[in-house]
């Protein structure tokens, strides 16, 4: 009993160093934030952010608990900060009015050396799903994204959770060596286009021990991606895990060493997909990619190669997609699909190189599971369930 005071004193010491302000530790409290979720806290954030980027060294900016009602804010570099902390302790709550954003709501860019941790980003999107045309008309408006990572090197996003985007949750854009982890991703399984991590012409993304439940795929790799580690996310539900879609767009990059592994999908409409759009404008490659240690739970498709892909009523097909896949390895997938169809390769172009190994698919319901295969000449390697195409 004695101890106990001391110990207290002890705590409360270590905890006031921590939290005592320095010369390179900023409060966005101290630059006019309120946090009480009504007044508008963009300008103060915004100000805070300035002032740790232009400050050398390693910088923490700290935004206590609160909730802070922001439109768009831009977290700009570059920075004289060796390195930047932007750590959240709160939550930020996305403006509800359309018209003041456009295709994006917080960004950070043009940094080396960012972490961002902790804290809940809300997109408070449910109430602008309804404006979202995108998935049936090729033409609509795109929404805000909730967080867009654009032209960053040596990025670390962790302990973040993100809920009710207006579009995608997270975007990764031309980003060098970004890791992310342990994420919480949340939306309704119809809330539409809310791609958990979306990932375009970056290189080294390494993504880990992450829960994503959302309204399309749970992370979507687009084009001119090379590099790219998922390892231990949990998706569902959602539409999986895609590489794509691709070949949509003049001067698409290739995809190249895209690694997934220890996944598991429960209740999505696909498992691990790659998919191509027809009549490509220009041509790409999609190669070296490896697929394995899968657990799917009563899931659509749990393994899909689609070069057909058009989500729309009226498609063309005039012409096979421009994108050649090769080099694809799925390893040591199993679990339950609940469509026949359990493994599903409709090549354009033919496929090349691809390798399917160790795979069990039991169909949930009466009959079995099969294969079905267009212009795709397997390798199989040992237990194979269903059965290989012919």
């Amino acid at each position: 009993m004695g101890a106990r005071p001391r110990l207290l004193l002890v705590v409360v010491a270590v905890a006031a160093a921590v939290s005592a302000p320095g010369a390179n530790n900023f409060n966005a409290k101290n630059y006019g934030a309120k946090g009480n979720g009504v007044v508008d806290d963009t300008k103060p954030l915004m100000a805070a952010w300035k002032a740790a980027c232009q400050t050398a060294g390693a910088v923490t900016l700290v935004v206590p608990p609160g909730s802070y009602h922001i439109g768009p804010v831009q977290f700009h570099g570059p920075c004289k900060a060796s390195s930047l902390t932007f750590q959240l302790q709160g939550t930020l709550k996305a403006a509800s009015d359309l018209k003041r954003f456009g295709n994006d709501w917080i960004e950070f860019g043009w940094t080396n050396g960012l972490t961002v941790v902790g804290g809940t980003i809300d997109g408070q999107g449910a109430a602008s799903w309804p404006f979202n045309k995108c998935p049936v008309r090729k033409d609509c408006k795109v929404l805000p994204t909730s967080v867009l990572f654009v032209n960053n090197q040596n990025t670390v996003v962790k302990d973040l959770t993100s809920v009710n985007p207006k579009f995608f949750h997270l975007a990764l854009l031309s980003t060098k060596n970004i890791k992310l982890m342990n994420l919480r991703i949340t939306a309704p399984g119809n809330s539409p286009n809310t791609d958990g991590i979306h990932i375009e012409c970056s290189a080294g993304v390494f993504i880990t021990d992450t829960r994503i439940s959302t309204g399309d795929d749970c992370i979507s790799i687009g084009q001119g991606n090379d590099n790219v580690d998922v390892a231990r996310v949990h998706c569902g539900p959602g539409h999986g895990m895609s590489v794509g879609s691709l070949g949509r767009y003049v001067g698409e990059g290739d995809v190249t060493r895209v690694h997934v592994r220890d996944m598991t999908f429960e209740g999505t409409t696909n498992g691990v997909r790659i998919k191509t759009w027809e009549n490509s404008p220009t041509k790409s490659n999609a190669a070296h990619f490896t697929f394995e240690g899968m657990t799917m739970k009563d899931v659509q498709n749990p393994i899909i190669i689609d070069q057909k892909y058009c989500p729309y009523y009226n498609c063309e097909h005039k012409f096979v997609s421009g994108v050649t896949i090769k080099d694809v390895t799925f390893r040591s997938i199993k679990g339950t699909a609940t469509t026949p169809v359990a493994v599903m390769l409709r090549c354009g172009v033919p496929c090349q190189g691809l390798v399917l190994q160790d795979i069990d698919l039991k169909f949930k319901g009466q009959g079995t599971t099969s294969s079905k295969c267009e212009n795709a000449k397997a390798k199989y390697v040992g237990y194979m369930f269903p059965k290989p195409c012919p």
